[in-house]
This record gives C-alpha cells, structure tokens and sequence, in this order.
C-alpha cells in the first residue's frame, strides 16, 4: 500500500467554502497516468494538481474529473500554497514546468500571484449552441482557447442559467464576462466539455480576461471577481504578452491517499 499526502486547498479566497476547491498531490515521482486520473475523479473536484520534483523547481499537471488539461490557474495556486505553506519551501518564488511552458508564483504577504501566458480573444462566428445554451445573447463573441461572450452588465451575467447539455455541445468552454460594479470586470466559466459545468473561479480564463479589459478600460492592473456560487477574487496585471494573476488561499484539508493493489 502506498500513502501519497494530500492537500485541499480554497484558491482565490481567504475564506473556507468559498473560490475554488483543489486536490494536490505532492510526489516523489509520477504516478501512471490512469492511477492520477483515477485519484482526480476519487475527488471530484474541478481540477487536482500533482507535482515532482524537478532540480529547485517543480514539474506541475493538472486533471479534471475526466481529462488532463493543459493549464490550470487555481489548481496552481493551490500547488504554490501548499509548497510554501507545507513543504518548507524557503524562497518568495517558486518555479513550475508545465505543458504550457515555465509558470512562476510569487508570494508577498497572504497573496499569491501566478504568472501566466497572455491568450488574447480573436474575433470569430458566433455558433447557435452558444446563444441557446447561455439562454441570452451576448453584446461581442471572440474565441481564444475558450468562446468568449461579453455581456452589457454584471447583472446580466449573475442571472445566466446555462443550458449545460446544448453547452456541451460545443467545442470548447465558454467564458462570460462584463464590467464589474464593485470591480473592474465579472466573469464566470462553463465547461461541460471537461466534466464541469461551472467552475467556481477560473484563473486560466484570466489569461484571456485580462488582456480583453486592460484594453477595453485602458488600465494595466485589474480588480476582478467570479461571480459564481462560491465566488472569487482576483488580483491581475496585464504585463506585455504574460498576465499576472493574484489571489488569497486557506487549506481546507490535510491528509494521505492510500493507493495500491488496483485492479
């Protein structure tokens, strides 16, 4: 039997049962491939991270429920929180290697700021699945990894009630964006395609968010929030073809995964 720690963590909050939950593993070296995507539907958490050790950096993956992805904000926090918080680490910096490249998070204080590739929108056609399954039809469609729907308000955006099977139908996940009351822009994120229907707070979708309202309101540094169930808040930086996202973290959890005689 083997026992591999285990850590969740609430990323992009300072309170527990808020932002998002994520599962981290850290280990010596890699599990096989089907053993961790087992473990990250065992949780059934939006995304669990596991990490190795890599010289002084770490090699970082991430996997839903169902599939791994190539990049993953919250779960990256959570991974960064759990490095500095449990494993002793003693820099203000620590280094992860991921399917989408070399990805730093720095820590000053109680935040933690991811830095991230930039995924600016591009303009793109507008599919049906998309209007009928949001159930409203959005002011501007672009598309970078992910659709990307811009609504008139806040409001707006909160009062959507996704058709999740007709989401589902598309090709990729759906952000929905618009300018924030209390904050700069909201958003929330729907990913049917990758077993999700809404995660609680996206910091990937940041990578596309951030550059579309740094430019839209002419400002570099931007106070956002997801304004999902949990609800979540973030801190980000548009800085020249990288995003730099900030947010608060808590662990919820400590504990080991007993794994062994599979069958």
């Amino acid at each position: 039997m083997t026992r591999i720690p285990y850590f969740e963590v609430d990323a992009f909050t300072s309170e527990r049962f808020r932002g998002n939950p994520a599962g981290v593993c850290p280990l010596a070296k890699w599990l096989d491939d089907a053993l961790m995507q087992k473990i990250a539907a065992e949780n059934n958490l939006s995304e669990t991270a596991f990490f190795v050790p890599r010289g002084s950096d770490y090699e970082l993956r991430w996997f839903t429920p169902t599939i791994e992805v190539d990049l993953c904000g919250h779960a990256t926090l959570a991974a960064a929180f759990v490095v500095f918080s449990e494993l002793n680490f003693r820099g203000d910096s620590v280094r992860f290697h991921s399917q989408s490249g070399p990805l730093a998070v720095s820590r000053s204080t109680d935040i933690l700021t991811l830095d991230f590739p930039s995924r600016p929108a591009s303009p793109c056609a507008t599919p049906k699945a998309l209007i009928d399954g949001l159930g409203a039809k959005p002011i501007e469609v672009s598309k970078a990894r992910d659709y990307f729907a811009v609504f008139a308000s806040a409001r707006e955006v909160s009062a959507l009630q996704p058709d999740f099977g007709l989401l589902g139908t598309l090709d990729e996940k759906v952000i929905v964006t618009a300018p924030g009351d209390d904050c700069d822009f909201v958003s929330r994120f729907f990913a049917p395609t990758m077993g999700i229907n809404e995660d609680p707070v996206t910091g990937s979708a940041h990578c596309t968010l951030v550059p579309y309202w740094a430019q839209r309101l002419g400002k570099k540094k931007l106070h956002a929030r997801q304004v999902s169930k949990r609800g979540g808040e973030l801190y980000c930086e548009d800085a020249d073809g990288r995003v730099r996202i900030g947010g608060k973290a808590v662990l919820y959890l400590r504990g080991e995964i007993e794994v062994g005689n599979q069958k």
